[in-house]
């Protein structure tokens, strides 16, 4: 039976229907906002996965023909996601994870396939609700309902899931997800926004959160399925007490000396050793055969050495390097440390360090973006890698990851209101992070990296830009908020608030929660602390590089620039692109000419680049009387004179009586092909022109021009005339008789026909 519920979100109808699609998966849903649709479904698998953590995969696809396209490519078909797919399903799992019972341990799947796209209504946070509302119905346990929505601001006014032209107006895009009692995720991008107006955000868009969950709920009464239970954890309580007392107080103490992470993984690792050793001594028989006993050791010492972190940190206020809870780790500050690079810094706080470089580039190094969106060019890319030495492991690399995706974007977005005005600054920017080492938040590293090497490398980024993330341990009523966190407080504690700006606010944020319940008082005093930490590392930042170098590298290219009419263009690219290949080919540039005019010339040398703009200006310049132009022969014609190419593509007689003031009597012993000559422009006469040398030399002294006789009326071939006898084309006129055309003139009887 097909049941359907709706709200509206935004002066738009907002719809789940279940029952027509997809009927044999545990739960499925198709989501629709105006012409917007996603079918969520959900399944998971019979059997329990052997395995100790939640099995959950999140899978969001976008097929083309939900905006009325083929895909591009060879196959014609949708292929590996795209970055755009990669970021819409971790903002699916990342509010859904935590709602799964924490023994979940069957195999479970969530698909979102994006059917019909309006270009205004994004699907992403319809497919993050619509996720909640199929594993609701379905008989998977899941402790929702969660909802999505995204929050933009227009005028002072925010609004809900808002149209593209709102988006594109708004000051802050922020995608919020939710139960009733809490915000559980929180990721976006503002234009440097107070803390105060980010928390209004957040607490808009819960109000839309309670309104969506209650829209899943009256789904659940009319198709809801009864909930399996989650298979119980088999504890092996003598086993339990035994590790338990051996580790005794060691753990109490380990934690407690304040050492580095790999001094605090050795002792682990020697401590697990020597549990795993007595526990097999005793436990390794028969009877215990269905036991995984190291796993259930490593547990053990896991829940110990959370219950011991956590209560170190709430009682005496102390962590696991020996910091207060507000206390930011030592940072040192380096750029320039790649020579050839254009920009390059190397940002170390703590334990975590971030290598990042910057490269300028040309609008032909642009990134073409094409999804169900119109396609468009992307002209900033941070790229952010996380190699395995980083965290002092072994293991296999493969194509980037999901996670090194999404962290890219996180820092990328952070610095959107601070890069110069294309205008300006016509290059594109490619910023490379490489995690040397991981201990707390290297996508915040990556953000202070980023920014300091693009003042190394010259580029006028309006502010610095820092970052720092937040972390949270609560017990009951008693929390503890830690100021730029460790790896190990970010595993065993229950917030990763990631957030990164300016002086004079917010840019981007990234939220995630490990437990429910979090108050917006707590999230303001999260976001009080993460501006101070904020201020003290932008400090360091700036007491190293307060403001973008003058100079560009030495290597970067340099960006030209000529505005010409835009019937000219065609001239500037020549047939089939003939002209600007010879350009680009001889003076080693990258050009590049705009609908309207204007030209862009790219090099790595300042001569080059003068010798590209010098070519086009000759392409576009109008020949003008009585100038001078240094030309080149094109041509010899004895008798006639010389045809110089004074313009490119523009070419003129010169002629012999015009080369010197002496008689010349060979043109090619003044002239060879090729040879350069200066030319004086005399006169256009419909489209040709007639130039002059002789008007640019002194003339000899004494020189007496020779008279030229008169010519005779009705007749130049003869009489006076050069071409035979008194005309050279035979007896008076060469060509016959006295003219060789016939008789006297070939054209017929003695003279002429």
């Amino acid at each position: 039976m097909v049941h359907t519920v709706s709200t509206e979100i935004n002066g738009v109808s907002f719809e789940f229907e279940t029952g027509r699609f997809a009927q044999l998966a545990d739960g499925a849903v198709m989501v629709r906002q105006g012409e917007t649709m996603v079918l969520v479904t959900a399944v998971a698998n019979s059997r329990k996965a052997d395995v100790d953590f939640l099995p959950l995969t999140v899978e969001y696809r976008e097929k083309s023909s939900a905006a009325g396209k083929i895909p591009g490519g060879f196959f014609k078909r949708e292929a590996r996601p795209s970055e755009k797919e990669i970021l819409s399903a971790r903002l699916i799992d990342r509010p859904c994870r935590p709602m799964f019972p924490k023994n979940w341990r069957h195999e479970t799947q969530i698909i979102a396939a994006v059917y019909s796209y309006d270009q205004e209504h994004d699907a992403d946070v319809l497919a993050a609700t619509a996720a909640s509302a199929a594993l609701m119905i379905s008989s998977i346990p899941f402790d929702g309902p969660v909802s999505e929505v995204r929050v933009s601001r227009v005028d002072g006014e925010f609004l809900c899931n808002a149209t593209k032209e709102q988006r594109d107006a708004s000051d802050l895009n922020l995608v919020i997800a939710g139960t009733d009692d809490s915000v559980v995720m929180v990721e976006g991008s503002c234009n440097e926004i107070s803390e105060e107006d980010f928390v209004q955000a957040l607490e808009f868009g819960h109000d839309n959160i309670k309104k969506l969950n209650d829209l899943q709920r009256e789904l659940i009464k009319l198709a809801g399925k009864e909930k399996s239970a989650p298979e119980p954890v088999e504890e092996h309580e003598e086993l339990t007490a035994f590790v338990t007392e051996l580790i005794g107080t060691r753990v109490h103490d380990q934690v407690r000396d304040f050492s580095s992470k790999e001094e605090r993984t050795e002792r682990r690792a020697e401590l697990l050793e020597e549990l795993l050793t007595a526990a097999k001594e005793k436990f390794d028989t028969e009877e215990n055969a269905d036991v995984d006993i190291d796993r259930t050791v490593s547990n053990i010492l896991s829940d110990v050495e959370k219950k011991e972190m956590r209560t170190m940190i709430l009682k005496d206020g102390k962590r696991l390097d020996g910091r207060s809870t507000t206390e930011v780790r030592n940072i040192t500050c380096e750029t320039s440390v790649l020579p050839r690079s254009h920009g390059s810094a190397l940002f170390t706080r703590g334990e975590t360090q971030s290598l990042s470089t910057a490269t300028l580039g040309t609008r032909l190094d642009e990134q073409m973006i094409d999804g169900l969106g119109p396609k468009a060019n992307k002209s900033f890319m941070l790229h952010y890698n996380f190699p395995p030495f980083s965290t002092n492991e072994a293991r296999r690399m493969m194509s980037t990851s999901r996670r090194e995706i999404g962290h890219g974007h996180l820092a990328e977005t952070a610095f959107a209101p601070v890069l110069p005005d294309s205008e300006d600054f016509p290059y594109t920017i490619r910023i490379l992070s490489d995690i040397l080492m991981s201990n707390g938040s290297s996508s915040m590293a990556t953000v202070c990296a980023g920014s300091l090497c693009m003042f190394d490398a010259g580029i006028p980024i309006k502010k610095g830009v820092s970052g720092i993330a937040m972390g949270l341990i609560k017990e009951g009523e008693d929390y503890a908020i830690l100021s730029d966190i460790l790896g190990d407080e970010d595993f065993l504690g229950d917030m990763d608030f990631k957030v990164a700006g300016t002086r004079d606010g917010i840019t981007t944020c990234q939220m995630d929660m490990k437990i429910q319940g979090i108050s917006m008082d707590l999230v303001r005093n999260a976001l009080g602390q993460a501006l101070e930490g904020r201020m003290h590392i932008l400090e360091i930042m700036e007491e190293h590089l307060q403001t973008p170098r003058t100079d560009l590298s030495r290597y970067a290219p340099r960006i030209s620039t000529i505005e010409v009419p835009t019937e000219m263009i065609g001239a500037i690219i020549g047939p089939g692109g003939d002209t600007i290949r010879t350009i680009t080919r001889e003076t080693e540039t990258e050009i590049n000419i705009e609908d309207d005019g204007v030209v862009t010339i790219y090099a790595t040398d300042g001569d080059k680049a003068d010798a590209a703009m010098q070519m086009i200006k000759s392409l576009v310049q109008v020949p003008e009387v009585d100038k001078v132009y240094e030309g080149r022969v094109k041509d010899v014609r004895e008798g006639l004179g010389a045809i110089i190419e004074f313009l490119p593509k523009k070419s003129g007689l010169l002629h012999i009586s015009q080369i010197a003031w002496e008689r010349i009597e060979n043109v090619s012993d003044v002239f060879k092909v090729g040879d350069p000559v200066e030319v004086k422009l005399l006169e256009i006469n419909d489209g040709k022109y007639r130039l002059s040398r002789k008007a640019l030399l002194e003339k000899p002294e004494g020189f007496v021009e020779e008279e030229r006789r008169p010519r005779r009326d009705g007749d130049r071939r003869g009489g006076g005339d050069r071409r035979g006898g008194g005309d050279r084309r035979g007896g008076g006129d060469r060509r016959g008789g006295g003219d060789r055309r016939g008789g006297g003139d070939r054209r017929g009887g003695g003279g002429n026909r």
